[in-house]
């Protein structure tokens, strides 16, 4: 009788912990299904903003792929993405080439040999890099691009490459409103997949572990630094399709696309959101830009002000994210094949009932 009632706590626990478990599946859901049916109900001017609401969540992702999941911390993944927008801006200015099947299969090679190039400085060394180092070096090669864009003619100084013409697949031209708003939530769910394998395979496994516990992972024979220069190199290609994306969405590319402004703002989406999640940079995207969005109309002359104490509140009292106002921790982190671990009260119960 005692086994029996100490056992029904314990199913009842391992019951609302397995529900608890499957929070992140659920949100993943609700929030691709919104993003599918958004511009149905959305007016066109609304569309635009949420086209590049979506652009901005799979920066944000690119992010949260090293940060979140390797420990390498990027203070300038605009690097990739600006630079990506200006390398498709050319192409499609200087050699009239704005079809689909070339442009953003080049933003994401300059993203992939940019990051790599940039990556192989930062983290191939004789030493594992720290922390410090990686996102000093990061955020030299964001500013030191940004400062390049601003005075080189050749690339539009501080005026940027304006009036780029529209994407195009044949003689079709992917205008911005819905179309390119499908388009955009197409690529996002494709990386995202594709994010969410990698980070479930034993690549990412290993890569959690030198996140953690790097000289273990050396130990078993891995090599950490190039398992992190290889997600280094596949975030950059994420950013730089962000980059190619936003650039013929709006037409335009500026300084503000490679700069450490934007770069800071993307740490923050991450930060607001929740990261090593996946879904949590892009709930901080959503977020943070509709925020801005709303309070932009509202407080036209402190808005700014408004949004960067929200932040800073956040920040400071909930570490962890929006997501970890519903997810646990253990469904954040993982358990890793692990079982689940009784919690206290249940083990106080059935000690009791033994004695």
């Amino acid at each position: 009788m005692t086994d029996q009632l100490a056992a029904a706590p314990s199913t009842s626990a391992g019951s609302l912990r397995s529900r608890r478990r499957q929070l992140i599946p659920m949100l993943e859901i609700v929030l691709f299904a919104a993003f599918a049916v958004a511009p149905i109900m959305l007016e066109n001017y609304l569309t635009i903003f949420a086209t590049r609401v979506l652009i901005l969540a799979l920066l944000a992702l690119s992010f949260d792929l090293i940060w979140g999941y390797s420990g390498i911390m990027s203070f300038g993944q605009a690097l990739f993405f600006g630079a990506a927008g200006y390398g498709v801006a050319l192409v499609a200015r200087d050699l009239g080439v704005a079809s689909i099947f070339v442009v953003l299969p080049a933003a994401l090679a300059v993203g992939l040999v940019l990051s790599l190039a940039l990556g192989a400085f930062l983290l191939l060394g004789r030493h594992p890099p720290t922390m410090i180092f990686i996102a000093l070096g990061t955020l030299t090669g964001s500013y030191v691009a940004d400062r390049l864009a601003r005075a080189w003619y050749y690339l539009g100084g501080q005026n940027g490459i304006p009036s780029i013409p529209p994407m195009t697949a044949g003689s079709y031209e992917f205008a911005e409103g819905r179309v390119y708003y499908y388009l955009a939530f197409s690529a996002l769910a494709i990386v995202y997949l594709v994010c969410r394998f990698v980070v479930r395979s034993q690549f990412g496994l290993a890569l959690a572990g030198a996140r953690d516990r790097e000289t273990r992972i050396l130990f078993f024979g891995y090599q950490a630094q190039r398992l992190k220069l290889t997600v280094f190199s596949l975030s950059g290609a994420i950013a730089g399709l962000a980059g190619g994306l936003y650039a013929f969405h709006d037409g335009f590319v500026g300084p503000h696309m490679v700069g450490v402004v934007l770069s800071t703002q993307i740490v923050l989406y991450a930060l607001l959101g929740g990261v090593g999640t996946l879904i949590g940079p892009v709930i901080g995207v959503v977020a943070t830009e509709i925020a801005g969005f709303w309070l932009a109309d509202s407080f036209p002359e402190i808005w700014p002000i408004i949004l960067g104490l929200l932040l800073l509140v956040v920040a400071l009292f909930w570490p962890t994210g929006l997501i970890g106002l519903v997810v646990s921790e253990q469904e954040r982190i993982g358990s890793f094949g692990r079982p689940s671990l009784p919690t206290r009260h249940v083990d106080s119960g059935g000690d009791n009932g033994a004695a």
